[in-house]
C-alpha cells in the first residue's frame, strides 16, 4: 500500500505540513476524534514546539452515540487514550488502522464495574468506506493520507484521544446516571489533554455528499 500510495500522499502532504513550519514526517503526533462534531484532527509540534492542527477530516461513518464502549455489540465507538498498534493493508473497508481497544483501561474499568464486564467488543479500526458499526470511515482517499503518513511518522508515535465532544467549549449530551461512575473522571482527563491542543472543528471540509447512500443502506 505505500509503494502504491506513497509518492501522492506524501506530494500532497509535505507542502501543507511546510507551510505550517511543520517537518514532514513529523516526530510525534496526536489524533482526535470528537464523535459529535464527526471530525478526525491530527496535531503535530512545529519547529518551535507549538502544536499545530495540520489536517482535519470528517467522520463519513459512525455508529452509537456519546458515551464509551462497554460491550460487545453496543456499537459504541470508544472513548479514550489509544494507540495505534498495526496496519491493516487489506481489508473490505480498502484499508484501515487498528485501535488498541480495549486497552487496560477499558479491561480494569470491566473488572471494577458491579457487572464485572467480560466481553467487551474489539476490532475498532480507522478505515475507509462510509459505513461503520463502532469503528470510525474516514472515505478512502483520506484513510490512504492518514496510512501513509502514520507509517511515515510511525505508528509508536501517534497518540489517539477519543471523545464525545470538543470537552473543552461544550458539555457532552449523555445522562450520566445511566453511565459508569468512572466516566466524568475519564471526561476530566480528556478535556484536560485537549486543552494542549488549538481545535478549530471549522478548519474540516464538509463530508462528501453519496446520492446513493439512502439506496444503500436499506
Amino acid at each position: 500500500m505505500i509503494a502504491t500510495y506513497g509518492t501522492a500522499v506524501r506530494k500532497k502532504l509535505k507542502p501543507i505540513l511546510n507551510a505550517m513550519d511543520v517537518p514532514y514526517p513529523p516526530t510525534q503526533m496526536t489524533w482526535i476524534c470528537l464523535k459529535q462534531e464527526k471530525v478526525l484532527l491530527l496535531f503535530a509540534k512545529d519547529k518551535n514546539g507549538i502544536q499545530k492542527q495540520i489536517l482535519g477530516y470528517p467522520v463519513i461513518g459512525a455508529s452509537g452515540a456519546a458515551g464509551p464502549k462497554l460491550k460487545e455489540g453496543d456499537l459504541q465507538v470508544p472513548e479514550g487514550f489509544y494507540r495505534i498498534p498495526s496496519f491493516h493493508p487489506n481489508v473490505i473497508a480498502h484499508m484501515a488502522l487498528d485501535v488498541n481497544y480495549p486497552n487496560e483501561e477499558d479491561r480494569q474499568h470491566a473488572k471494577s464495574d458491579p457487572a464485572r464486564r467480560k466481553k467487551l467488543g474489539c476490532d475498532i479500526l480507522i478505515h475507509g468506506s462510509r459505513w461503520s458499526t463502532g469503528c470510525l470511515a474516514m472515505g478512502n482517499e483520506p484513510i490512504e493520507e492518514m496510512f501513509v503518513l502514520a507509517f511515515d511518522c510511525g505508528i509508536k508515535n501517534i497518540r489517539l484521544i477519543f471523545a464525545p465532544c470538543n470537552l473543552v467549549k461544550v458539555k457532552p449530551q449523555i445522562d450520566f446516571k445511566k453511565q459508569p461512575d468512572w466516566l466524568p473522571a475519564l471526561y476530566q482527563r480528556l478535556s484536560a489533554a485537549m486543552k494542549n491542543y488549538p481545535i478549530d472543528v471549522s478548519a474540516v471540509p464538509p463530508p462528501p455528499v453519496f446520492p446513493d447512500t439512502k439506496q444503500e443502506k436499506k
